[in-house]
């Protein structure tokens, strides 16, 4: 018998579909049909709601990650199979390097060249593949210690990008359909399982969703554990930092601040109290470490090399690579600032780390995945999108056939520096247009469906202006909506800045009740 189908929530605001909006779904919509049609329905079936159309195509996407590394699961890397498959992963050498084939506990037992939630991930995922490998030759066929261990920390990735695609969709809101840019990224494909990414960026994510929902505190504390695991989540206190000055959030700013500390001194803490030196290795690697392959940095190097006719080294740019990071992060707080509307939270937080990739020291392969979410919610169009994606995958091939060398059928480095060129351009492109979208708020797509700032919390609709003397020329109309009295009067959602913790509205940011409701070695990653 069948289940009668789901009423529409006439009421609620009515959801936003690509396939109308966006030029390249709806071009793409025709292979199925063509665009939602006028009298369409969404949100009617009782099990194939959105998020779980989304979560199956993220296991589809997964999927075929799995199998971009099948050819390099089992170690038998012979002939460098690793490069001409270009199924390279991190995961494989460090099961052996790491100790965890002898079943070393990560700083406890051998000293790791991650930080310590990573590490812990690792341990975690070397422990359910003993499990595996005691259980095997029975009913479950037996394989290698390193490809279960591959497939147990495989497993766990996986959870992890469900968790991103959740996230994504919830903190769109109403565009719940944009995190189908996420879970169907390109990126995503070639990468999933090239290292440990996938956790930080969904511990970034609930971080996000927990600031959405008004719980500076919680995410804090979820912001502290990525950067446990990666550090790139510390960036996120920046726009966070300078939002908050903007419209005087400083209690919620000082909630998240505190959360992230706390957590992050939990979990490191004792590691480094009672293993200090393994606690100690990854921060004096990211000291010593040279410039990486796909930096500016590095092609800088070689371009100079080659120019004086000499033999290409490995720059050491510690201090003016530390300096550009700061000079990234100073923009980013003055654009917060001195925009005419105030950004949304989104927007600063992908510039932010863009700018950090581009001019760090070191960008691995797999730090792309950090910005998919973050450039989902700054500026979701699939055009621009796709083009952006495209060029991180390109530099996969040719960075993996210079290591397997001219006199094996590989390239030479220029091949090399020419893809991580014009991944850079397309980088920059992609910041250029969410700049735009921040000086001229008209050509927002997410605030021109009539939204402020969906993920921004405390921050979406409150009263702007409290920095009207720093801004850049404002127009009269502009001026008007500019705050009268800081103090504690309510935002749009009936939210006073005196209490930031508070929630008096429905959980609109939820993506699970369907549309009509909601929105070699050299290669490692150290960060």
């Amino acid at each position: 018998m069948r289940s009668p189908a789901r009423q529409p929530d006439l009421t609620a605001r009515p959801p936003l579909l690509p396939s109308r909006d966006d030029p390249v779904v709806r071009a793409a919509s025709t292979a199925v049909g063509g665009p939602w049609g006028r009298h369409g329905v969404v949100g009617q079936r009782w099990f194939w709601t959105p998020l779980r159309v989304l979560l199956a195509l993220t296991l589809g996407t997964l999927v075929l990650a799995w199998l971009q590394k099948e050819p390099c699961q089992n170690g038998n890397w012979q002939h460098s199979l690793q490069y001409t498959h270009l199924c390279y992963s991190d995961v494989v050498p460090l099961f052996f390097e790491e100790k965890l084939d002898s079943g070393a506990t990560p700083y406890a037992d051998h000293a790791v060249e991650y930080p310590v939630l990573t590490g812990g991930f690792m341990g975690l995922a070397a422990w359910l593949a003993r499990r595996y490998d005691d259980a095997a030759g029975g009913v479950l066929p037996g394989m290698p210690p390193v490809q279960a261990y591959f497939t147990a920390t495989a497993l766990l990735l996986a959870a992890c990008m469900l968790v991103v695609t959740w996230s994504t969709a919830a903190l769109a809101r109403r565009r719940i359909w944009d995190a189908a840019m996420v879970a169907l990224s390109p990126l995503l494909v070639v990468h999933a399982y090239t290292n440990w990414d996938l956790l930080a960026v969904a511990l970034a994510g609930t971080g996000l969703l927990a600031w959405q929902r008004r719980r500076p505190g919680l995410a804090g504390v979820l912001l502290g554990l990525g950067t446990a695991a990666k550090l790139y989540p510390a960036l996120f206190l920046v726009p966070l930092l300078a939002l908050c000055l903007r419209t005087r959030r400083f209690r919620a700013f000082a909630w998240a601040f505190g959360g992230a500390a706390l957590a992050w001194a939990a979990v490191n803490l004792p590691v480094a109290a009672l293993y200090p030196a393994a606690w100690r290795r990854f921060f004096e690697l990211n000291r010593a470490r040279s410039a990486d392959f796909d930096t500016l940095w590095y092609g800088f190097e070689y371009l100079t090399a080659r120019q004086q006719h000499r033999p290409t080294g490995t720059p050491d740019v510690n201090s003016i690579a530390s300096v550009a990071v700061l000079a990234v992060l100073a923009a980013v707080a003055v654009l917060a600032l001195r925009a005419r509307r105030r950004p949304r939270l989104p927007q600063l937080l992908f510039l932010t780390v863009a700018g950090f990739l581009l001019v760090n020291k070191v960008w691995s392969p797999q730090y792309s995945l950090w910005l998919v979410p973050l450039a989902v919610l700054a500026r979701p169009s699939w055009r621009a999108y796709l083009l952006w994606q495209a060029t991180e995958c390109l530099v996969w091939v040719p960075r993996l056939l210079w290591f397997l060398g001219t006199g094996s059928k590989g390239v030479d480095y220029q091949w090399f520096l020419l893809a991580v060129l014009v991944r850079d351009v397309a980088l920059v492109g992609y910041c250029l247009l969410v700049i735009r979208d921040i000086l001229r708020p008209e050509r927002d797509v997410v605030r021109s469906s009539g939204d402020d700032d969906p993920a921004g919390g405390v921050l979406d609709g409150a009263p702007d202006g409290a920095y009207a003397a720093l801004s850049w020329p404002r127009s009269s109309a502009a001026a008007s909506d500019s705050e009268p009295d800081p103090g504690g009067i309510p935002d749009r959602a009936g939210v006073s800045d005196r209490d930031p913790d508070a929630d008096p509205r429905p959980d609109s940011g939820s993506a699970g009740v369907g549309v009509a409701r909601g929105a070699g070695g050299d290669t490692r990653n150290t960060t």
